[in-house]
């Protein structure tokens, strides 16, 4: 290359790299403020923070250990601990005027409130003094190179609030529901340094929507009618919130405890591993080549470390200072580049195996398995990154971009097919052979079984090992530098193929061995610190090299890891006890009924307003609150509201479905302008517009929009009661709907699509995706009977058939209500026979059919019967033709979109010529 060639290159170069990009200190700024704290003192204080957060990491396997015997209470009060006493110390007070004010305002509030809601003879003089105490510390500020007295004795104080229920358990649950002088002082301190830890930690808006709701909880008697309550005293809030597990010590903390931390510290680990730079390479590797490859890469990149990274700006930093310039580089502007890595890098939370924080809260909230939570988000998470991968090459076809140059010419396609049915073909023989070898293991050595797979497991490693280091080492290239050629796919995947097996491990105890979620993530984690103790000597070894201080860097990396976790982990864990709050206040009030009511009032009690209602509610509070704060706070609200609304329309939704729409919505927040924290941090890499770049993003994460709203109405797409091949048939035809449906909102399918066109896509992919909603207009898929005929109804029908009965009754607080319910038909002759076996006991007088018993524990009972309601009608299934009908004049349409962009483009390429 000449000189004036390479001034060229180097003049591409900087304008690709984007004039107003952050540099990598000041982007490594941005991640620490937003995820694991803007301060890091330097000496003595910033080794014992380093100290205290390698305490939490190791308490945390301890306790998730099968040696750690610890009481789950006791867990989460010095889980709290360390939460507060880290998000004291490494975020500062200062953030913007704005919420410095917040800070001065809030916990004096909160004074007045508790002070006003005191029961009289309860002592209240003291109560301004830790408020007084917190504004202090506010208004004296707090230095990013060092941290003041004050700030040590907020968080120490902090911590020893959260630490009480450790020290006084015992005490404490003799007098549940009576608080004495000491646990008022205790709860008012702890709730008001939680709510300064949050406002610092997570920004303003959990810290408002929490003193909302204590707001709520004392001055239930002066609300508006709707939603009155009689109102709660400074006794019964201490009691709730902070005494009992009610509020901050709920279910939200205790999953933060057992499994969350133990996913964010296997991804730490993981990423010191080197696995975050492997994924990128292999990434790169496979699809660089390709029409605007470093995109499509960056799709695939993002999708695999959301494996290692639980936060949307970390892993849009981790990976966008690679893929973005590149993206430039090929044709991508700043904005389309940064939004291609912002909705790649937000999905991570929904990819099973390994999903965001709020998918381990639906293990409790749903009452289901892990494994049922990852089989019912799978579908909808591969779809979604396989069209995001289709819409980055409809834009690069669009601008008619090109690829990366490969190192070597492609091989033929028979032979890459050829190639590829025989990896996938070893895998397979591999997976069944590890499944039936473990099969034979344990019962054929039941005492040493598990010694047994830790020297196979470790054989195994060892040899990867090898293969690695044949191999160069894999080395994170500069993004701005000229790419002259691909790395090759075959050793770059050999280079790392190690860091895959703490995923087997993971997923092999989640998905086979159905151990519990933290177990699980204990023992991946007990290998990456194995992996992180023997790589490098074993590497130096195997390569040659001599290992003069690879243990102790490898001691150094595990290290950093567990810190790393750590500081991981200070956001959410102060976040799930803030929405403990929320949670909390919602169960002492009853605000949740309430709520229905309001709800059903706004949408009419039509089910889609609701759910556009509850869709627009998640992305308003998660303009400011992180997805797992904003899921707990939704799905407390509004779940059992769409559930409810869902019945008395008729619509049977499963939970599961519900807590699945409130989660896709937490995560497009952080996309949604104008506070899209995802999209901040991608402009800040790639020098765009931070506005524009969420808006481009939200556009290409209309899918992720979209997919919720469908499996409500659609729950195969969820695998809900779907067999294995039926189940391949589902992944097949809504992956070809969700392709149509991109193609439809980006105006590109073979060519430029016209309006119309762009219609009929729209029109095919709704009709492959819900093919009843056609179906069912033709021909009702139930015979609606009338109650009195409610015997003759089911005689016919096979016991085990869910019939629909619509029921007229009363709610929980004696309003009345009607709606439908699934009751499943016992076994019996006769219909009498079929319905008594369900539960269900009932009197028939004229047209009218009242229920008259529902036996405890019965399908009927829970189902939601119970006595004196009035059976409204019945509905048995009907025999309607199949629903796929509905593909063929949806195929046909398709069809003729087909050939009217085949014929533009043919015309188009024959005037070219």
């Amino acid at each position: 290359m000449t000189d004036k060639d390479q001034q060229q290159a180097a003049a591409v170069e900087a304008e690709a790299a984007g004039k107003g990009g952050l540099s990598q200190a000041e982007l490594d700024e941005l991640v620490a403020s937003s995820d694991t704290g803007g301060r890091s003192p330097k000496g003595a204080i910033g080794t014992l923070l380093l100290v205290v957060a390698l305490a939490w990491s190791l308490f945390q396997l301890y306790i998730a250990s099968p040696f750690g015997l610890f009481n789950d209470t006791l867990a989460r009060s010095i889980h709290l601990g360390f939460a507060i006493f880290l998000g004291v110390l490494a975020f500062p007070a200062a953030r913007s005027t704005f919420q410095l004010a917040l800070g001065v305002i809030v916990p004096l509030a909160l004074a007045v409130l508790f002070m006003i809601s005191a029961k009289e003879g309860t002592p209240v003089w003291w109560i301004p003094l830790p408020a007084l105490f917190v504004v202090a510390t506010v208004v004296l500020g707090s230095p990013k190179d060092r941290i003041p007295v004050w700030e040590w004795a907020l968080a120490i104080i902090g911590a020893l609030a959260a630490l009480y229920l450790f020290f006084f358990y015992r005490d404490i649950a003799n007098r549940v529901g009576a608080p004495i002088t000491q646990d008022y002082v205790v709860a008012v301190i702890g709730i008001l340094i939680l709510l300064e830890a949050t406002r610092r930690a997570l920004g303003p808006a959990l810290m408002i929507v929490a003193s909302i709701f204590l707001l709520y909880t004392v001055l239930g008697p002066w609300m508006p009618d709707i939603i009155a309550h009689k109102g709660n005293s400074l006794a019964e809030i201490v009691n709730h919130q902070w005494i009992t597990t009610e509020g901050v010590f709920g279910i939200a903390l205790g999953v933060s405890t057992s499994f969350v931390f133990l996913f964010v510290l296997f991804g730490s680990l993981l990423d010191k591993a080197g696995a975050g730079n492997y994924f990128i390479q292999v990434a790169f590797s496979l699809m660089g080549h390709m029409s605007g490859g470093p995109a499509k890469a960056a799709v695939v990149s993002s999708a695999m470390t959301g494996l290692i990274s639980g936060s949307s700006i970390a892993n849009v930093v981790t990976t966008g200072t690679f893929t973005i310039p590149l993206m430039k580089r090929v044709g991508f502007s700043s904005e389309k580049a940064g939004a291609v890595e912002v909705a790649s890098s937000v999905n991570g939370q929904i990819m099973p195996p390994v999903m965001g924080a709020a998918a381990f809260l639906m293990v409790e909230y749903v009452g289901i398995p892990y494994f049922d939570v990852v089989k019912h988000a799978f579908i909808p998470a591969i779809i979604s990154y396989i069209a995001l991968v289709y819409i980055v090459h409809l834009e690069a076809q669009k601008a008619g971009m090109k690829g990366l140059p490969r190192a070597t010419e492609p091989k033929p396609l028979l032979l890459w097919l050829m190639s590829l049915a025989f990896t996938i073909a070893v895998i397979c023989a591999l997976s069944f052979a590890v499944y039936y070898g473990m099969g034979w293991i344990r019962p054929a050595f039941p005492e040493t079984a598990g010694y047994i797979i830790f020297a196979l497991l470790v054989a195994v490693y060892v040899g990867l090992l090898w293969v690695a280091s044949r191999e160069a080492p894999l080395k994170m290239e500069d993004p701005n530098a000229p790419v002259t050629r691909l790395p090759l796919p075959g050793p770059t995947i050999r280079a790392g193929l190690h860091f895959l097996l703490p995923v087997v491990v993971l997923v092999w105890a989640l998905m086979v061995d159905r151990l519990s979620p933290g177990l699980s993530a204990f023992w991946a984690a007990a290998f990456m610190v194995f992996i992180l103790l023997t790589q490098r000597p074993l590497m130096a070894m195997l390569r040659g090299e001599g290992q003069g201080g690879t243990f102790m860097a490898g001691v150094t990396d595990l290290i950093e890891g567990l810190v790393a976790g750590a500081r991981n982990m200070i956001g959410i864990g102060i976040a799930t006890a803030t929405a403990g709050i929320i949670v909390g206040a919602v169960s002492q009030t009853g605000v949740g009924s309430a709520l229905a009511d309001v709800v059903e009032v706004l949408s009419g009690g039509n089910l889609m307003a609701i759910l556009v209602l509850t869709a627009i509610l998640s992305l308003i509070l998660g303009m400011g609150l992180p997805t797992t704060a904003n899921y707990i706070v939704v799905s407390a609200l509004l779940a059992p509201v769409i559930v409810t609304l869902g019945q008395q329309n008729g619509l049977i939704v499963p939970l599961i479905a519900v807590h699945l729409f409130v989660f896709y919505f937490g995560i497009m927040a952080d996309v949604t302008p104008p506070v899209g924290l995802a999209s901040f941090a991608a402009a800040a890499v790639s020098g765009g517009d931070p506005i524009k770049t969420g808006v481009v993003a939200f556009f290409y994460s209309l899918r992720t929009a979209a997919l919720p709203f469908l499996f409500i109405f659609n729950t195969d797409l969820l695998l809900i009661n779907v067999d294995w091949v039926h189940g391949i048939f589902i992944f097949v035809i809504a992956t070809v709907a969700m392709l149509l449906f991109a193609a439809a909102t980006q105006g590109w399918f073979l060519t430029a699509s016209k309006f119309y066109e762009s219609i009929a896509l729209l029109l095919v992919a709704f009709t492959l995706f819900r093919p009843g909603f056609w179906m069912d207009m033709i021909y009702p898929p139930f015979d609606t009977i009338a109650p009195a005929q409610i015997e003759q109804a089911v005689a016919d029908v096979p016991p085990g058939t869910d019939i629909r009965l619509q029921v007229a009754g009363v709610n929980a607080v004696g309003d009345p209500v009607t709606f439908v319910a699934l009751l499943p038909l016992g076994e019996g002759t006769t219909g009498a026979e079929k319905l008594n076996a369900a539960g269900i006991e009932y009197v028939v007088n004229g047209d009218e059919v009242v229920i008259d018993n529902v036996a405890f524990g019965s399908p009927a009972a829970e189902a939601g019967f119970d006595w004196d309601q009035k059976i409204q009608s019945v509905m048995v299934p009907a025999d309607p033709p199949s629903k796929y009908w509905m593909f063929i004049p949806a195929l046909i349409l398709l069809a003729l979109v087909v050939m009217l962009q085949r014929g533009r483009t043919g015309r188009r390429e024959t005037a070219a010529a």
